[in-house]
C-alpha cells in the first residue's frame, strides 16, 4: 500500500513538473544580422529617442558615460545583485542579433531572444502596455546607436532565485500581459499621461512598495517606497506634504527639476528629470502632470497656494529665537535659514521653505539625511542652483539635532525613530561617493 501511495505521489509530481515545464518553456527566436540604421527613418528614430528618455533607459543601462547603453550597472535586490544588460546593437555582447519580434517579446513578455525569462528588474510588467508603434520606434532608436562590445558582470543572485525558469511561476502570480486600456471616463490628456506613467515611464516601479517576492504590492499602489537608497515618495493622496501635486507644480517639477511647494529633484529622480525627460515634448509632460494631479487628488492652484502659505506662517508664528536655542535650532538659524526662509505668500523653488519640502514630511529621513550630507549638485535640482553638503562640517549628533528640530517645528508628523543611527548608516556611503 505504501509503495502504491509513494508511486502515485511521484507520478503526480512528475505530471505537475511536466505541466510547469510546458508552461514555462519559451522557444528561441532566430538571430538576424546586425541591423542597418539606414532601415529606419529619422522621424522614427527621433520618436524612439523620446520613448527611451521617458523610460530612462540610459540611466539603468549605462555605467560608463562613454559607453551609453552598454550595461553593467549594479542593481542590489533582497535576493542578490543584478547587473543591467548591454542593449547596444553589438552582435556579441548586446542585442545586435535581435529582430524586432525578439525585442517586442522581451518588452511585452519578459523573454529574451534565447527564450530565457528576464528578471523583473527589467520592468516588462510596465512595458507590456506600450503600443506596437512605440515598441517599433524604440527598437529603431536603440538599433541606431553605436554598437559597443561590453560584457556586464555575472548576476550574483542567491539560490533558488537565480533559476530563470522559476520566473514563469512568478509571472503567473504577478504579471498581466497586455496593452494599455483607455479609461473612457477620463480625458484624452489624462489617458496620455496614464499611458506614459504606467507604460514606458514605469513610475510605480519606484513609487510602490514591493512584496516578499519582489512584485509591486497592488494593495499599496503609489504609497511610496525606498529604492536605490532613496525614498520615492507617495504620489497619491497619502503624501503628507502641506500641498498636493497641482498640474502647474507637477509640470514645473518634471520640466525644470523643482517645485516651490515640494522641493527639488535629487538622486534617482534627478536622473529621470534631467536625463530621461529632457527630450520629452511639453504636451507629454503636461499630460503626466494632469494624471499626477488627479492621482494625488490635488486641490486647485489657489487652494494649494493658500495651504502652502498657511504651512509657512505656522512655522514663523512658533519661532521665537533666543539665546536659549537648542543645538538644532542654532544650526538651522545660522547655517540654513538665510537660504531656506521664504515669505508665506511667495515661496521660492530655488530656495525652498522647509515647511513645504517633501523630504521633511516623509515617513523616512533617508532623503533629508543624504541631501544634508551631500548637498545638491548643479546636475540636480534646478539649473544654476546648488546647496553645499555638510558631511565635513557637522557631526552625526549635530545633523541629528538639526533634523530633529526641522521635523518637530516644520511638520505635524511624528518624530523619526533611531534618527542618529540612520545618519551613521548613511555617512559611509557619502564618503564613498
Amino acid at each position: 500500500m505504501f509503495k502504491k501511495i509513494l508511486g502515485g505521489l511521484l507520478a503526480f509530481g512528475v505530471l505537475v513538473l511536466a505541466i510547469f515545464l510546458l508552461i514555462a518553456w519559451e522557444s528561441s527566436i532566430e538571430p538576424v544580422s546586425a541591423s542597418n540604421s539606414d532601415a529606419f527613418s529619422k522621424e522614427q528614430i527621433n520618436r524612439g529617442e523620446v520613448l527611451a528618455g521617458l523610460g530612462n533607459c540610459e540611466t539603468c543601462h549605462t555605467t560608463d558615460p562613454n559607453k551609453p547603453l552598454a550595461g553593467g550597472r549594479a542593481m542590489p535586490t533582497p535576493f542578490g545583485t543584478l547587473y543591467s544588460t548591454n542593449i547596444t546593437p553589438d552582435p556579441k555582447t548586446g542585442i545586435g542579433q535581435w529582430s524586432e519580434e525578439a525585442f517586442a517579446r522581451a518588452m511585452r513578455e519578459g523573454v529574451a531572444r534565447s527564450g530565457s525569462h528576464l528578471f523583473p528588474a527589467f520592468p516588462y510588467t510596465h512595458f507590456t502596455k506600450m503600443s506596437d508603434d512605440d515598441i517599433s520606434d524604440l527598437y529603431a532608436y536603440i538599433m541606431s546607436q553605436p554598437a559597443i562590445q561590453a560584457e556586464p558582470p555575472e548576476n550574483t543572485l542567491e539560490f533558488p532565485f537565480n533559476i530563470r525558469l522559476l520566473l514563469a511561476g512568478w509571472k503567473l502570480l504577478f504579471f498581466d500581459e497586455g496593452r494599455y486600456e483607455t479609461d473612457t471616463s477620463k480625458s484624452d490628456v489624462w489617458n496620455r499621461g496614464a499611458y506614459i506613467a504606467e507604460g514606458a515611464g514605469h513610475c510605480s516601479a519606484c513609487h510602490t512598495p514591493r512584496n516578499a517576492l519582489g512584485a509591486e504590492d497592488a494593495g499599496k499602489a503609489w504609497d511610496g517606497a525606498i529604492i536605490n537608497n532613496w525614498y520615492a515618495p507617495a504620489l497619491n493622496a497619502s503624501n503628507p506634504t502641506p500641498s498636493s501635486w497641482t498640474e502647474t507644480e507637477a509640470y514645473e517639477y518634471l520640466r525644470n527639476g523643482g517645485s516651490r511647494f515640494h522641493g527639488v529633484a535629487v538622486g534617482s529622480m534627478a536622473d529621470v528629470v534631467h536625463d530621461g525627460l529632457k527630450q520629452a515634448p511639453d504636451n507629454d509632460l503636461r499630460s503626466l502632470a494632469v494624471w499626477l494631479s488627479d492621482l494625488a487628488q490635488a486641490s486647485d492652484e489657489q487652494q494649494a497656494s493658500k495651504r502652502s502659505a498657511n504651512a509657512i506662517r505656522a512655522v514663523h508664528n512658533t519661532q521665537n529665537p533666543s539665546v536659549m536655542m537648542d543645538e538644532g535650532e542654532r544650526l538651522f538659524t545660522y547655517a540654513c535659514a538665510a537660504c531656506h526662509y521664504n515669505e508665506a505668500d511667495s515661496p521660492s523653488a530655488l530656495r525652498p521653505d522647509m515647511a513645504l519640502n517633501s523630504a521633511i514630511s516623509a515617513p523616512t529621513p533617508i532623503n533629508l539625511i543624504r541631501v544634508t550630507l551631500n548637498g545638491v549638485s548643479l546636475k540636480e535640482g534646478l539649473p544654476e542652483a546648488m546647496m553645499p553638503g555638510f558631511s565635513q562640517a557637522l557631526s552625526d549628533r549635530q545633523i541629528t539635532s538639526l533634523l530633529t528640530y526641522l521635523r518637530a517645528t516644520h511638520t505635524d508628523q511624528p518624530a523619526w525613530e533611531n534618527l542618529e543611527q540612520h545618519v551613521r548608516d548613511q555617512r559611509p556611503q557619502t564618503q564613498a561617493q
